[in-house]
């Protein structure tokens, strides 16, 4: 599994999981809504870690900085 995105992508990511945690313990939001936003979070807390996201594979998006080869 190579790594497809970038340091700010993750970043982001990571950001808007605890936006939701945050938003959830204020009691803004609740029910399914929660539930949904909950799920997206812990998907995006899991692919920041490992660095990869399987939906980026069948649109062939990467947010990874591609490294020059040296010859």
């Amino acid at each position: 599994m190579k790594q497809n995105m970038g340091t700010i992508d993750r970043v982001i990511r990571v950001i808007l999981a605890i936006l939701v945690l945050v938003l959830y313990l204020a009691d803004s939001i609740s029910g399914t809504a929660a539930i949904i936003l909950g799920i997206f979070a812990v998907i995006f807390v899991l692919t920041s870690l490992v660095g990869f996201c399987p939906l980026y594979v069948p649109l062939k998006i990467s947010t990874k900085k591609q490294t020059k080869k040296k010859k």
